[in-house]
């Protein structure tokens, strides 16, 4: 294999045609660009390839893996299409160096991975490949949820879903398997009935006689010193309720067909975006927010939203 020239830059994506859907790539150029980077792998696996590579492990390469996938949502959620190609391309490498690395230690190679996927990929969609017929996506699913169920030989709805998954993610994945079989509010409506007896227990376990404060939210009052923590038995206590209060949030967001985890990223997002806002208007003013009063940081905060809003963002 001949030396690649050096990266300048990641290059853009190609300006493709608009195709029909479900069109494969161009087997004639996909195939020597996944074996020449195939090679590019294994060389820098080899004895005289590179030393940290030649390191790697599975469990030493997995925090890798999911640090690319956060990045691969990040790409998608900007809509840049040179960032979503370039991060697929780290998600791809992955794939490729495990394979890689379990191939060495007399395991598995590459091609029992695209062997198993396409297999299942064909198994798994008899209504496409069979004689089934599905009158929806709900359907697909349950035939889905019932092949896994059979290949695998599970006791349990819930086994096989990752226990490394976010929380809030995990959550809503919990509540969708037992959904699919029967086990759900008949109502969608029902579950804010639910979450109130679920903020009114956590309420009880905070405040005396579980009655809530009612204070404004405003920024103009003096500052309080949040009191010491709580014994840990009561900490324990209003940790098992706000964990209700988040799991009946993403049962309300599966319900409304809405993921709870990109919804709380763009938030994240959102918020981190607005106090930057603030940073830099006081930066202007060779001030920094340390040196800003609550009060001023929220003027400063609207007005960013404001901004916001106005370009449609």
């Amino acid at each position: 294999m001949n030396d690649p020239a050096p990266l300048q830059s990641f290059p853009a994506p190609t300006d493709l045609t608009p195709r029909a859907m479900g069109t494969p790539p161009d087997h004639a150029q996909l195939g020597p660009a996944f074996h020449e980077l195939v090679e590019v792998i294994a060389k820098l696996r080899s004895p005289s390839g590179c030393p940290w590579d030649r390191e790697q492990t599975l469990a030493t390469i997995k925090p890798f893996t999911l640090e690319e996938t956060y990045e691969l949502l990040e790409a998608i959620d900007s809509n840049d299409d040179t960032a979503i190609v370039e991060e697929l391309g780290d998600v791809l490498l992955q794939v490729v160096l495990d394979s890689q690395i379990a191939a060495d230690e007399g395991r598995f190679d590459l091609n029992d991975v695209v062997a198993g996927l396409t297999r299942k990929m064909i198994e798994r969609h008899p209504h496409v490949f069979g004689d089934t017929t599905v009158a929806s996506a709900g359907e697909v699913a349950q035939h889905w949820d019932r092949i896994k169920q059979q290949e695998k030989q599970r006791e349990s709805i819930f086994d096989g879903l990752p226990a490394d998954l976010p929380a809030l993610a995990r959550a809503a994945r919990l509540s969708a398997k037992a959904a699919r079989v029967g086990y759900d509010f008949p109502a969608r409506d029902m579950l804010f009935d639910k979450l109130r007896e679920e903020l009114d227990e956590l309420a009880h376990e905070m405040f005396p006689a579980g009655q809530v404060p009612q204070r404004p939210a405003t920024v103009e009052s003096v500052v309080e010193p949040d009191p010491p923590p709580f014994d840990r038995e009561q900490q324990q206590r209003m940790e098992g309720e706000l964990g209700d209060v988040l799991f009946v949030l993403a049962n309300i967001a599966r319900r409304w067909h809405i993921n709870p985890e990109e919804a709380l990223r763009a938030s994240n997002a959102k918020f981190q975006r607005r106090v930057q806002y603030i940073e830099q208007r006081l930066k202007e003013q060779n001030r920094n927010l340390r040196e800003a009063t609550l009060a001023e940081m929220e003027v400063i905060y609207q007005a960013g939203k404001r901004a916001e809003r106005a370009k449609g963002t």
